[in-house]
């Protein structure tokens, strides 16, 4: 078995409350195992670059409760070439890194299974806002962001029944709607609209002009940004016309993505933060650390990538060579479950909402 003298650690993509959480709990798992820790600064770039520098236990103190990443990110195109690969092995070489953790998403995996197939053994951990990660049911961020999402819902909705309004509410989440759709129903929202699901303007126009007869003041409504970035605003516009109910347009953005994280996130990233290192130095590679019904368990990075083109219609025929009729069933039923999970979710919306 390989033994790990001194391995990296670097967040990439888009930046998500805990992933400090998981800087933290890795460097402490690999230090009390006699094993040194190198923070590679602002993703595979800080890796192409020689932006690296040594982690003590001191260095990760007071982080835990901070958003965004310690370690900063970036996107690398020059990662997605083999030139580029090889430099990063060369860095990984001249500093003597046995293994790397990476946290972030798809991308971010896609980096790590190419490093891992290169000799340099890689164990991902899902740190994303969007929970877009099939293979898991649940990304470091998601749950923060989500709150963020109510708090600021909370606070549009006050002012929404002093003035009798309805507010369509943009949010982040790419294509996937887990952010709008349980945004919604913790705040209470008349409707979400989300790409997964169907969306029927002209009910949510009726039951606006149904509630508004029946006394209600004020009305939500959420969007998904993978609608379209017209989508919200002419909606909008669309609602006031059709129901008299004056309609502000709001989107959230990024402050989606920044805030204190919550417990839930904080506890995520540190069981799997531990979870990589522990797999790391069993000699395990190539494998993305994933909860499923409350335990933490690994996915071939490869699998699970393919799993993510399959759940999000992007699956081609060179994609699943290599993978069993009973590996392609079971992504199948993954990717069905979770469809249902948000159907479900969506009937339960429309059930009681006003």
């Amino acid at each position: 078995m390989h033994t790990f003298r001194k391995i990296g650690i670097l967040t990439s993509g888009g930046d998500a409350p805990g992933m400090n959480a998981a800087i933290r709990a890795v460097t402490r798992a690999a230090l009390s195992d006699g094993v040194e820790v190198m923070g590679i600064y602002r993703g595979y770039s800080g890796l192409i670059d020689g932006d690296i520098h040594p982690l003590g236990l001191r260095d990760v103190s007071n982080i835990l409760n901070h958003g965004g990443t310690m370690l900063y990110s970036d996107r690398c195109p020059e990662f997605k070439t083999e030139e580029g690969m090889q430099k990063a092995i060369a860095t990984c070489k001249k500093l003597g890194i046995d293994g790397i953790v990476a946290i972030g998403g798809d991308g971010t995996f896609r980096g790590a299974t190419d490093l891992s197939r290169r000799g340099i053994p890689c164990i991902g951990i899902p740190g994303t806002i969007d929970n877009d990660i099939t293979s898991t049911d649940e990304t470091i961020g998601f749950d923060t962001a989500m709150n963020t999402v109510v708090e600021m819902v909370d606070r549009l909705r006050d002012t929404c029944e002093s003035h009798a309004r309805c507010n369509v509410v943009e949010v982040m989440g790419r294509n996937a709607g887990d952010i709008t759709l349980q945004s919604a129903i913790a705040t209470g929202a008349t409707a979400a609209v989300i790409p997964e699901c169907p969306f029927d303007k002209e009910q949510l126009f009726e039951k606006i002009r149904r509630s508004k007869a029946l006394g209600k003041r004020n009305f939500i409504v959420i969007v998904c940004e993978g609608m379209g970035s017209d989508f919200a605003p002419e909606l909008a516009t669309e609602i006031e016309k059709a129901t008299g109910v004056e309609t502000k347009f709001a989107r959230l953005a990024h402050v989606v993505r920044g805030g204190i994280p919550t417990l839930r996130d904080r506890v995520f990233a540190t069981k799997a933060g531990e979870a990589a290192v522990d797999a790391l130095f069993a000699g395990k590679s190539n494998l993305v650390v994933c909860t499923r019904n409350g335990k933490i368990v690994f996915t071939d990075i490869q699998y699970a990538l393919t799993l993510d083109n399959l759940h999000k219609g992007k699956i081609k025929a060179e994609d699943i060579q290599g993978f069993s009729q009973e590996d392609v069933k079971e992504m199948q039923r993954i990717s069905k479950m979770r469809m249902d999970e948000l159907a479900d979710l969506y009937l339960t919306l429309n059930r009681v909402s006003l």
